[in-house]
């Protein structure tokens, strides 16, 4: 999430400033009106508190430019992080690392290097006051409050970086300097915190603290009685002091009110100076810990929110960056969890559907439609009319016997590894692997077959120079292609399903495959697929023969497809197409002299062109043996060619 916005700037300075400007406005105003009221009664050669508050001042200043500069040096390595990350420049790991190690400890650091000013300032004050003896009544008095109050707006100023700092971190900082791990969890140690202290906090920040610096000026804002028997009352003194109420002193010593306050023109305006300073302290503390609590708490909830409302859209993989110890960062951080739990468990579905598409193609579920695995029932079944190609591997029984189980079964893999993505690539899917034949189906067009099926032929090539370089023989398959309806269902019990195609156009399209071997083709096609064939012209073709295979009672015309052909038997064959065409007419008019000595004229000048090799020897025998009476020029092939 760090990347999707820009780094912000590293604030340490600046805290330093403001915060010591918070100090000195608690601690001045009353440091003066506290000279102000007991300047006039120190007498001149009693000198020992106001040397004390300057040698106080000295130190405090003295301390505060020692902080400073620890301070400037503990925060500049974030500030050249944040300012190489906000301009893309390197980081050195030397400089990631240290931000990274001390980032949730800079609140409770700066705070550290800030209280050893005040705290150092405050030690010697306390030190001042209970071993040194040459303190009046009246210099006590002013160095005791003046101590108070230094204390109190420590604490204030304390707390005030405190959770700046801190808010800065959470919210700011640590997404920029952390990995996308390690934010998904509480990184802020093992005790968590409440949401309810933290409100407690700012409640006592904005309220409880500027009352008190109410109160404090209050009380200092009136003096005793008994500070002004050091001349001794008179008469109009006591009417100022008790005015209507004087005629109750009559009776009682003026001296059990010694103790009593009073408030003269200077102490008003201490006190209203008082009342000031508390409004002030309570609107700035009001502005930022209320800004800070509610940020705190409003913008880890509404990136949460957001993040939710990603995952409902089903936008996987969201986090929420945990960025508070309590029940908001808990919250967050039992989303993440959540998240990732669905993450893995959609990831996981994931892998089972491409699993079980490599062994229930998806095309087959979208022809049944159906979305998914889990929605096939036993007995979907659906009528279609495709092009089904049965590819099988010549003498592979032979082959086979020369290896051992786990080398037939390693040598299947590379050879169908090699077919499978032809067929995939071309628009159609394996249905089934059966041994070491495939049968695979094609929807779209009849094209789609041809053109998997040359190049099915053409990466055989490459297969066969791979496999000769470990000792073994080059191979031949033998490719068929019909195209009819044919149902595609899922068949089987409720234990045990199988999606499989059933007609008699799979059947049919078996049995030209096994006519390759007969006719010596790579690849056999039926009149069926010929004729949807946009541009049969696209293809060098020839027709083969009219066969009767075995369970068809229907004759099929069957062509060869030259172009899978190895290239020299592709070119004779090619070249003698013409000479084939008229030998087979002169076959089928009986003519069967003429017509040998045509095919015997292809077969010698190429051995290799089987289908004339097999006119040849039917021209023989009919020769030889006679025409039946029967004999329409429809071969029957009984044999299956297995």
């Amino acid at each position: 999430m760090s990347d999707k916005k820009k780094a912000p700037r590293f604030h340490g300075l600046r805290i330093y400033i403001f915060s010591m400007l918070i100090f000195f406005m608690l601690v001045m105003p009353i440091a003066l009106f506290l000279l102000a009221k007991y300047g006039p009664v120190w007498e001149g050669a009693t000198q020992t508190g106001d040397n004390k508050f300057v040698e106080t001042l000295e130190l405090l200043l003295k301390m505060l430019v020692i902080s400073f500069l620890m301070g400037f040096a503990f925060n500049l390595p974030y500030k050249i992080y944040f300012r190489k990350k906000r301009k893309g420049k390197k980081i050195s790991d030397k400089l990631k690392n240290f931000c990274t190690k001390y980032i949730i400890a800079v609140p409770t650091i700066n705070v550290g290097i800030i209280f050893i000013s005040l705290g150092t300032t405050l030690i010697y004050m306390l030190v001042i006051l209970l071993f040194t003896d040459s303190f009046d009544e009246i210099t006590g008095r002013f160095y005791w409050r003046f101590f108070v109050i230094s204390v109190f707006s420590t604490i204030l100023t304390l707390l005030f970086v405190y959770f700046w700092e801190k808010h800065r971190v959470h919210l700011r900082y640590i997404d920029h300097i952390y990995p996308e791990k390690l934010l998904r969890k509480r990184i802020f140690g093992k005790r968590h915190s409440k949401v309810r202290y933290r409100l407690w906090i700012s409640n006592a920040m904005t309220t409880i603290m500027p009352l008190f610096i109410v109160m404090f000026y209050l009380f200092m804002s009136v003096s005793t009685i008994r500070e002004l028997e050091i001349e001794g009352l008179t008469e109009e003194h006591l009417k100022v002091l008790f005015g209507q109420y004087l005629g109750l002193t009559t009776q009682i010593d003026i001296s059990d009110f010694s103790e009593f306050f009073y408030v003269n023109v200077f102490d008003s305006i201490m006190m209203f100076s008082g009342i000031i300073t508390g409004i002030v302290i309570a609107v700035i503390y009001l502005i930022f810990f209320v800004n800070w609590t509610t940020r705190d708490i409003v913008e880890p909830v509404g990136e949460l929110l957001e993040n939710m409302q990603a995952t409902g859209r089903g936008e996987i993989n969201q986090y929420s960056i945990v960025r508070t110890n309590d029940e908001v960062g808990a919250l967050t951080e039992g989303y993440n969890d959540m998240s990732q739990r669905i993450a893995d468990y959609i990831e996981s579905i994931s892998r089972i559907n491409e699993a079980n598409a490599r062994f229930v193609p998806k095309q087959f579920l979208e022809y049944l439609g159906k979305d998914n695995i889990s929605d096939i029932h036993l007995g979907d079944q659906v009528q279609k009319e495709m092009t089904t190609l049965f590819a099988d591997i010549r003498n592979f029984t032979g082959i086979s016997e020369e290896m051992t189980p786990r080398e037939n079964f390693n040598f299947l893999n590379n050879y169908l590894g090699y077919m499978e993505p032809v067929i995939r690539n071309n628009k159609g899917f394996v249905d089934k692997y059966i041994g070491d034949s495939i049968m695979a189906l094609f929807s779209d067009r009849a094209e789609d077959a041809i053109n998997a099926s040359i190049e099915m032929q053409l990466k055989l090539v490459e297969f066969n120079h791979v496999i000769q370089q470990f000792g073994r023989p080059p191979i031949e398959v033998g490719i068929g292609i019909h195209t009819g309806n044919l149902m595609l269902g899922i068949v089987g019990g409720e234990g045990r399903m199988d999606g499989t195609v059933i007609s008699d156009a799979v059947n049919l399209t078996s049995r030209l495959e096994g006519l390759t071997k007969l006719y010596g083709a790579s690849i056999i096609i039926s009149e069926d697929t010929l004729i949807r064939i946009n541009d049969p012209s696209h293809y060098n073709y020839r027709f083969l023969d009219i066969v009767k295979v075995k369970g068809k009672k229907e004759a099929v015309y069957i062509f060869e497809i030259l172009d899978g052909e190895k290239n020299d038997h592709k070119e004779k064959k090619i070249a003698t197409k013409a000479e084939f065409g008229k030998a087979l007419q002169l076959y089928k008019n009986k003519q069967f002299d003429k017509a040998m000595d045509i095919f015997l004229g292809i077969y010698s000048g190429n051995q290799d062109d089987r289908a004339a090799w097999v006119y040849i020897q039917r021209c023989k025998r009919l020769i030889r043996e006679g025409i039946p009476d029967d004999w329409d020029g429809i071969e029957r092939i009984e044999n299956k060619f297995d």
